[in-house]
């Protein structure tokens, strides 16, 4: 999870370690719900790790905006989506289905 957390700090523009702890809770916690929806334990595979990293920033950024889906200010109006995975839901889809279809039709003889 380091290489995750340095490209997220690279993705944020942030430069040293005064909010490593922070955005280590933000990862764990997009990491555990990500496995959830691949319907695994573990860990999730190296090739969706660029969702935790998105995943990350898009929690990130809404620090202090939890449970809003919309933020006006002065004609400037801001939405969010309820599910931060949605934009992500055709490569999970397509990752389980891929791994269902390698589990399926394997027939050992004993």
């Amino acid at each position: 999870m380091l290489q995750v957390l340095d490209d997220l700090k690279l993705l944020l523009g942030i430069n040293g370690t005064d909010l490593d702890e922070m955005l280590m809770v933000i990862i764990r916690s997009v990491r555990d719900r990500l496995l959830v929806l691949l319907g695994g334990t573990g860990d999730v595979p190296e090739s969706l790790l660029y969702i935790v990293t998105e995943v990350s920033a898009i929690r990130y950024n809404r620090i202090g905006s939890e449970g809003m889906t919309a933020h006006s200010v002065e004609g400037e109006s801001v939405s969010y989506s309820d599910n931060d995975f949605a934009g992500f839901m055709p490569e999970i889809e397509a990752w389980r289905d891929e791994q269902s279809e390698t589990r399926r039709g394997r027939v050992r003889f004993l």
